[in-house]
Formats: C-alpha cells, sequence, structure tokens
C-alpha cells in the first residue's frame, strides 16, 4: 500500500485527535507525540507541531506558555471554534463508520 496515500488520510485523523484530547484538558506537545504512537500513529515532531501551530492560527486551539520546572511548556486548549468543528467531525465519523463497518 502507498504510505504517502494513508499519510494523507490519517492526517485528518490526527487533527480529529488533536481537538478531542485538547477539548478534554490542556495538551502539549510531547504528551500528544506519545498518545498518538499509543494509537499506532507514525508521527515525528516535525510533523505534529506544525500541525499544532496551524491549527492555533486557524483558530481551533489557544496557546498557553507554562514554566515547569524552569522550561517553559506550550499548552493547548480547544477554542469555541474548535468545539465546534470537532462536534461536526464527531458527527461526520459516526456517519462514515456506521457506513463502513
Amino acid at each position: 500500500m502507498d504510505n504517502t496515500i494513508l499519510r494523507k488520510l490519517f492526517l485528518g485523523f490526527i487533527h480529529i485527535h488533536v481537538l478531542h484530547h485538547a477539548q478534554e484538558e490542556p495538551i502539549y506537545g510531547s504528551w500528544m507525540l506519545e498518545e498518538l504512537h499509543g494509537h499506532g500513529y507514525e508521527i515525528s515532531a516535525g510533523t505534529l507541531y506544525p500541525i499544532l501551530h496551524g491549527m492555533e492560527k486557524d483558530g481551533l486551539l489557544s496557546k498557553s506558555d507554562v514554566n515547569v520546572n524552569g522550561k517553559i511548556r506550550k499548552y493547548y486548549r480547544t477554542t469555541e471554534k474548535g468545539n465546534h468543528v470537532l462536534n461536526e467531525a464527531r458527527a461526520k465519523a459516526y456517519e462514515l463508520f456506521k457506513e463502513i463497518k
């Protein structure tokens, strides 16, 4: 199977996964990488961080800087727009999964 095609498909899933967790609680990049790896996604920091920055730029996530043991960690939460997009994505995903299962 062509990994490029799967990668394009899974990038959408990754965005939804990020929104899901950022809605539940503040997330940060290295934690999100571990979470995604735990679900079998082969994603690097060089892929994830531009996704997070893009989602922030698009108004889906808000970022806050927190000092953790002398280092600044960037935490992300969903915005109102991000919550709306996640709810729409959940509804579409539910319909799709009912159809393809």
